[in-house]
């Protein structure tokens, strides 16, 4: 290559990359879920391969460490992590649409953690010591304060569809019509029932979202020394969003250009390897094998006697299938295990789901799960929990690519059933393989995209952001122009109703006069 050629492309590349520099970011991740942090670490560890300088606060430090990779740890020797910890009483305190419990230990209690020695570190570290922070936006919204401490641009991240009490403060509009609610079932062609559902979980839950995300703001006070009218304050500090959802899965909705798709981002084709025992049974199941299990954080064995029952018999009905559950206590299951089934405490998900004989997936319909389970074209049958599970599994299940079911309704017969459906229709898993073409069919990867807009924050700062984030709820809805257009139509009946009057008045005096006249003679008459 001539010198001339190669100062030309040096230069070309040059201008199409301005971040010749590493960024230096810092990665607000203090959620204790590691669920979440399955895709939130995933997006630190790809910012740290590409050569930026990352500081990661969570809970969840590396097993190994890497290059640009630092590790700041939030966890207390006393902090019990949610890893295999929650029973089946645990989950009844998930139900119902009160928010209080919810917001309190998803987003109270994490924002207790600004006390920790090595946040209080990050609370003294210099202005624009970071060219980005990037902030899971949960419930724990107090660190969003962080933005305007650090003098730095904030990303937000969410491991969820955009919740709904995050969709109005960004200038969209959650019309219950036809986007069901974050903790609806419903589709989007809903019924008249659906929709009246739909509309007041949405204006059950938001209002109380708000109102206990209020008692955050003692913490922003105490640690940041900033005083809000409200938390929605800080949401004016974010940039953009970066989203858990692509509309091949999710609903299809008109957004700002802040809120950015990247669902799927954590599936990646790692190096998770099959242990040889487990290679060797899987390898060994010529009639398939169904994989089950319900995330990192649930016990099965926790679950009423009568319910793990049903699971056993219909793990003998399948039979000769096998089946493969997460189990972290064997001991704590009731007698009569059928010898088909084998149990792990642990199990490497992505080199389970393909392996060619794992035929489907009885999961609790967990997001992260599921996209890895669409990923690698296994159909599914779901019992979803709590949350956002019901609209994952209820909108796999309209697809074709999954089989909703109500853990507290199940029989051992329409839970065998269902898997039995699942396992063999063959339009299931034809299904699967067109979703998951879809779901990847994107200009750029889901990760790709999410790091294209991380570096793209840095440079540019908030420049996305919707005008309607500025206005009041009664301009957003127009209140005052249609109370204004009212009042003007009103305003002109009147005068126009005034000025006929006052034309006949004057066009027919005499008759105005005769017939006050008649009136008069006809009251004098009868008083006579």
């Amino acid at each position: 290559m001539s010198p001339y050629r190669a100062f030309a492309l040096l230069l070309v590349l040059s201008l199409q990359n301005d971040f010749c520099h590493p960024l230096k970011i810092l990665g607000m991740l203090p959620l204790p879920e590691k669920s979440h942090f399955v895709m939130t670490g995933r997006l630190m560890r790809e910012l740290a391969l590409r050569g930026h300088e990352v500081d990661v606060v969570s809970i969840f430090p590396l097993k190994k460490p890497m290059a640009n990779y630092n590790d700041i740890v939030l966890a207390t020797d006393d902090m019990q992590l949610p890893i295999n910890n929650v029973t089946y009483m645990d989950i009844q305190r998930f139900s119902g649409l009160s928010m209080s419990y919810f917001v309190d230990i998803a987003g109270i209690q994490v924002c207790d953690l600004l006390s920790h020695s090595q946040m209080q570190k990050i609370l003294r570290t210099k202005p624009k010591t970071y060219d980005v922070i990037i902030v899971e936006l949960f419930l724990a919204h107090c660190y969003l304060a962080l933005g305007q401490h650090l003098d730095a641009p904030i990303v937000g991240i969410t491991t969820s569809k955009l919740p709904d009490w995050l969709v109005g403060p960004f200038g969209n509009d959650l019309n219950p019509s036809y986007v069901p609610s974050l903790f609806s079932s419903s589709s989007q062609q809903m019924t008249f029932w659906e929709r009246l559902q739909n509309t007041l979980m949405q204006n059950i839950i938001v209002p109380q979202i708000d109102y206990y995300l209020e008692g955050e703001m003692e913490q922003v006070e105490k640690y940041f020394g900033r005083k809000l009218s409200s938390m929605k304050d800080l949401y004016k500090d974010v940039s953009l969003i970066l989203v858990n959802e692509h509309y091949s899965l999710n609903d299809i909705k008109p957004l700002t250009p802040d809120i950015i798709a990247v669902g799927g981002l954590h599936v990646i084709d790692d190096d998770q390897h099959l242990t040889p025992d487990l290679q060797k049974w899987l390898d060994e199941s010529s009639h398939g094998c169904v994989y089950f299990t319900f995330g990192s954080m649930v016990k099965i064995e926790t679950f009423p006697e009568a319910t793990i029952k049903i699971f056993y018999e219909m793990f003998e009905r399948i039979a000769p299938v096998r089946v493969l559950i997460k189990i972290v206590d064997p001991q704590a299951l009731p007698p009569g295990l059928p010898s088909n089934v084998k149990t792990s405490l642990w199990l490497p998900q992505v080199a389970i789901l393909k392996h060619k004989n794992v035929k489907l997936f009885i999961t609790h319909g967990g997001l992260m799960g599921t996209q890895e389970a669409i990923a690698y074209k296994v159909p599914m049958v779901g019992l979803p929990l709590f949350g956002d599970q019901h609209t994952n599994i209820h909108s796999y299940a309209n697809k074709k690519i999954a089989i909703a079911l109500n853990l507290h309704d199940i029989t051992a017969d329409s839970l065998t059933n269902a898997v039995k459906t699942v396992l063999y229709t063959p339009s299931y898993r034809n299904n699967i393989e067109k979703i998951s073409t879809l779901f990847f069919d994107r200009p750029m990867s889901a990760i790709d995209t999410a790091v294209y807009w991380v570096e793209y924050t840095a440079k540019h700062g908030t420049v996305l952001k919707s005008p309607a984030t500025e206005l009041a709820w009664w301009h957003f809805y127009l209140l005052d122009v249609y109370g204004f257009i009212i009042a003007v139509l009103l305003l002109s009946i009147f005068i126009i109703k005034k000025f006929v009057t006052f034309c006949w008045r004057a066009m027919y005096p005499k008759a105005e006069g005769k017939k006050y006249s008649n009136a008069d003679r006809s009251m004098y008459k009868k008083s006579q």
